[in-house]
């Protein structure tokens, strides 16, 4: 089996919520722990990793994340984004990996199986540098991501891709557009785009090169950089099964995902 590092990039100048990776969120059993400690237990969760790594420029976040165990590697400060932090991270440990995961520092609630299910699509497909999970939404969570847009939030991106599942486009709008409602449980067209990315180091490194294009600095999205140079990136469908799944991007995702964990019996 092709070696596989995971790289939790995490930052603490964040433009929206800086400081995110330090907040505390609090499972199911009272314990609070960080984000960035649960994003970590959710990598070192997954089967058949050779390694997980925490990529930041901060003193504090790397000092929370060796307390609890993680190995950490220093990066810049001129990092975009977290593509970008994980090409330096790789290139700082020097490792002979064959799949590089990036799990964004942010999603503490991505189970193990998209993960596994990401590298296993990847290997399944030697044509291709990079992919993505991608998880078809039930009319609950679209409606979540359309709420969130109505009041003004940038909540989850969605993603669109084509017959062969290679990426169309990603934004934070709600894409496709339905025009329909949806009961809770019905499934519907719209796939929320999971913020982790398996990557071949070539491709890793070629995107470390390349400068920003005009969709990726309109929409914030790092991936829009391979697609803006023609690059493919294969959306790998992943099944929620039973797991609710969100991303921590604003003070007010704070709630909703302690809410989450503590349905899940989450510690």
């Amino acid at each position: 089996m092709m070696p596989v590092l995971i790289v939790i990039p995490a930052r603490y100048a964040s433009t929206r919520y800086p400081g995110k990776p330090l907040v505390s969120l609090t499972g199911a059993t009272g314990v609070a722990k960080s984000l960035i400690r649960r994003s970590w237990d959710a990598a070192m969760a997954v089967d058949g990793v050779d390694d997980v790594v925490v990529a930041t420029d901060d003193g504090r976040i790397a000092d929370a994340a060796r307390g609890f165990g993680a190995k950490v590697v220093m990066t810049s400060t001129t990092c975009a984004n977290g593509t970008e932090r994980c090409a330096e991270a790789v290139d700082s440990l020097g490792g002979d990996y064959d799949i590089v995961v990036n799990l964004q520092g942010d999603a503490p609630l991505t189970p193990a199986w998209f993960i596994s299910d990401l590298v296993a699509g990847l290997r399944a497909h030697p044509q291709a540098d990079v992919a993505t999970p991608v998880l078809r939404t039930e009319g609950q969570m679209l409606n979540a991501l359309l709420q969130d847009r109505r009041e003004g939030r940038v909540g989850g991106t969605t993603a669109v891709f084509g017959a062969d599942h290679n990426a169309l486009y990603f934004s934070k709008e709600v894409i496709p557009f339905t025009g329909r409602s949806y009961g809770p449980a019905d499934p519907t067209p719209v796939f929320h785009h999971v913020g982790v990315y398996a990557y071949r180091p070539a491709a890793l490194r070629a995107y470390a090169r390349w400068q920003q294009g005009p969709l990726e600095q309109l929409e914030g999205l790092e991936q829009l950089r391979f697609l803006e140079r023609g690059v493919p990136m294969l959306c790998v469908e992943v099944a929620a099964k039973g797991r609710e799944f969100w991303e921590l991007n604003n003070p007010e995702d704070v709630l909703k995902i302690e809410t989450m964990l503590q349905q899940m019996g989450q510690p």
